[in-house]
C-alpha cells in the first residue's frame, strides 16, 4: 500500500469514525438502570453525546444527529457550520453515539456480568428511547425541530417518528430504512461470520483482538460500501489510493480499529431493525409507517448496495406526505456520509430547503 491510513484518514473522519477517532469531546449522560426493549434492566447505562450552538429561550431550536454504523458523533459534521444546512447560530444541534460503538454503553465497556459477548440484546428502539431522556431530562426540551440520521442513524430517525409521532415536526432519513429487508439480513449475517471464524474470537471471549476475523470484515465492507459504477470508474483514487488492493488494506485498518463484540452486537441491532414491532403495532411496519406524523424527507443513494433504492421507493409509499428524493451519487452507500464533495452539497441543499 503505497499511502497510509494516516495519509488518507481526512478523506473519512467525518465519515466513520471509530472510538479511538472521536477523541474526549464527548459528555455521558448517565440512564442508570435502563429498561431495554428486551425487558432486561441494564445497570449504569451511559449515552454519549456531545452539543453544537445553544439552545434559543423558548427551546424550539433542537436537531438531533444519531450515529451511524462504524460511526461516532463526528458523522455529520460535514451538515454542520455557517455556510451548511446546520448552523449553530440557528440550531441547537445535539449529535449522539449509539450503544454497542464504544462510547455510548457497549460490550466493550461494560462491566460484569454484561461485559463482551454477554452484553444484552439491543434495538434501535432502545437508543431512541435513550434519546428521548436525554433531550427531555437534560435539556428541558419537550418539541425538537428535527431527528436527522444516514444509514443506522436513519434507521433511529424512523423509529423516532413513530415512537415519538409528536415530538418532532421534521425527519430526514439518508441512505436507510425503516425495516431491514431479508438480503441486509444475510449480508451482515456475513460480515458477522467471518469475525467469528476467527478461532481467536473464542464466541466473544477473546482476551486479544481477533485479527483474521477483523481483516476478513473489512474486506466484506470494502465490496459494498460504494457500488459497482464506483469500482468501474476508479473512484477509490479520489481516496488518495492507487489500488483496488489499496481500497481492501484501507477498510481492513478501519475495522480493526474496532471492539468485535461491539461490531457483531451492532450488526444484531442492525438486522432486527423494523418499526412494525413498536407496541401497538403489532408487527406491522406499514400500518407504523401510516403513523408518521412528522414531515419526512427520505433520501436515498441511487446507487447504495445495502439499502436498494427500489426497496426503499416501495417503503416511502407508506408514509404521509413523504418526500422522496434521490442523491445522484456514485458513490454508492457512502453517499450519505457525505463521501464526495457533490454528495456532501447535495445534501446541504436538500436538507437546508426541507427545512425552511
Amino acid at each position: 500500500m503505497n499511502i497510509t491510513i494516516r495519509k488518507i484518514a481526512y478523506f473519512f473522519l467525518c465519515i466513520l469514525s471509530s472510538p479511538a477517532l472521536a477523541g474526549g469531546d464527548h459528555k455521558i449522560f448517565e440512564l442508570g438502570d435502563f429498561l431495554l426493549d428486551s425487558g432486561v434492566v441494564l445497570p449504569g447505562t451511559k449515552l454519549s453525546y456531545v452539543t453544537h450552538g445553544q439552545l434559543n429561550a423558548d427551546k424550539s431550536n433542537l436537531i438531533l444527529l444519531p450515529s451511524a454504523y462504524l460511526g461516532d458523533h463526528h458523522g455529520f459534521d460535514f451538515l454542520i457550520g455557517e455556510e451548511n444546512a446546520l448552523d449553530p447560530n440557528d440550531y441547537f444541534i445535539v449529535a449522539t453515539d449509539m450503544f454497542q460503538n464504544g462510547l455510548s454503553s457497549s460490550p466493550s465497556n461494560t462491566a460484569p456480568p454484561f461485559d463482551g459477548p454477554n452484553f444484552p440484546a439491543i434495538a434501535i428502539r432502545d437508543n431512541v428511547n435513550a434519546g428521548y431522556r436525554l433531550i427531555s431530562e437534560v435539556f428541558s426540551v419537550d418539541h425538537i425541530v428535527a431527528v436527522i440520521g444516514f444509514s443506522m442513524g436513519a434507521q433511529q430517525a424512523f423509529q423516532w417518528a413513530v415512537s415519538y409521532p409528536e415530538f418532532m415536526d421534521n425527519v430526514v432519513g439518508i441512505c436507510g430504512s425503516a425495516v431491514e429487508y431479508p438480503h441486509g439480513v444475510v449480508r451482515l449475517e456475513g460480515f458477522k461470520s467471518a469475525i467469528m471464524a476467527d478461532a481467536a474470537y473464542d464466541g466473544g471471549n477473546y482476551t486479544e483482538p481477533p485479527t483474521i476475523g477483523l481483516r476478513a470484515g473489512g474486506t466484506h465492507w470494502a465490496s459494498w460500501g460504494t457500488s459497482q459504477e464506483w469500482f468501474r470508474t476508479e473512484l477509490y483514487r479520489d481516496m488518495g489510493l492507487d489500488s483496488t488492493q489499496a481500497l481492501v488494506e484501507w477498510w481492513q485498518q478501519l475495522v480493526l480499529s474496532w471492539d468485535a463484540n461491539d461490531l457483531i452486537a451492532l450488526a444484531n441491532t442492525w438486522q432486527g431493525n423494523d418499526v412494525g414491532d413498536t407496541q401497538g403495532f403489532n408487527g406491522d411496519s406499514e400500518l407504523a409507517l401510516g403513523s408518521i406524523q412528522a414531515r419526512v424527507l427520505y433520501m436515498p443513494s441511487a446507487t447504495d448496495m445495502y439499502f436498494h433504492i427500489d426497496a426503499l421507493r416501495q417503503e416511502a409509499q407508506f408514509i404521509p406526505g413523504v418526500q422522496f428524493t434521490v442523491m445522484p451519487s456514485l458513490w454508492g452507500h457512502s453517499a450519505g456520509a457525505g463521501s464526495s464533495s457533490d454528495d456532501v452539497l447535495f445534501m446541504n441543499n436538500a436538507i437546508r430547503e426541507f427545512l425552511q
